[in-house]
């Protein structure tokens, strides 16, 4: 999937300036998507496999984990349902760091169509979401409605958050890769 660079610019917009809540939540949160393809895009599986000492983090298993991260935050924590797969027949206890780890074991095609197909589905359930009730909809759990879960402003946020700590991985390990060095992604 060598056109992830291109896809990135096609989608990026910045944030609106004067949005409303779900606007700007949405867009911030496209704008670390759309920086996270860009400094990931295009690499083969040396460059997905660079790595900076002393850490052992890739920009593979960047992908990786934040496949499992959209995965998790708009089917789990949103929508309530299972763990989707690979995800769910991961012994996470045994191996907390499998995303990670295993990048090394996938293609850059691999790779880069987990992550992005995950960001599909989290973009369809979170529209949903916000068509159902707004920032304020709390996440839910079909089997056990005791179980609160946290809203989707909350979860919007935390992935913003986490899109952002690890933008600034990629940032580094990019740049060790091919110099590719930047603000925000073009476009």
């Amino acid at each position: 999937m060598n056109d992830q660079r291109d896809q990135a610019a096609e989608t990026y917009t910045e944030p609106p300036m004067a949005g409303d809540e779900s606007a700007t939540l949405l867009g911030f949160l496209e704008r670390q998507r759309a920086t996270f393809a860009w400094k990931t895009a295009g690499l083969d599986a040396a460059g997905l496999r660079a790595a900076l000492a002393p850490s052992s983090m890739t920009l593979g298993g960047l992908l990786k984990h934040l496949a499992r991260f959209e995965d998790d935050m708009s089917t789990e924590w949103l929508h309530g349902r299972k763990q989707l797969p690979p995800w769910n027949a991961v012994d996470w206890d045994a191996n907390p760091d499998w995303d990670w780890t295993s990048a090394s074991e996938d293609s850059p095609d691999q790779l880069y169509g987990r992550w992005s197909d995950a960001v599909s589905r989290s973009r369809a359930l979170f529209a949903q979401a916000l068509k159902d009730g707004g920032p304020g909809r709390q996440g839910t759990v079909a089997s056990n409605h005791n179980v609160e879960l946290p809203s989707l402003r909350y979860i919007l946020l935390n992935m913003i958050e986490e899109y952002a700590r690890h933008n600034g991985h990629a940032d580094l390990i990019r740049e060790s890769v091919d110099g590719l060095v930047g603000q925000d992604p073009p476009g």
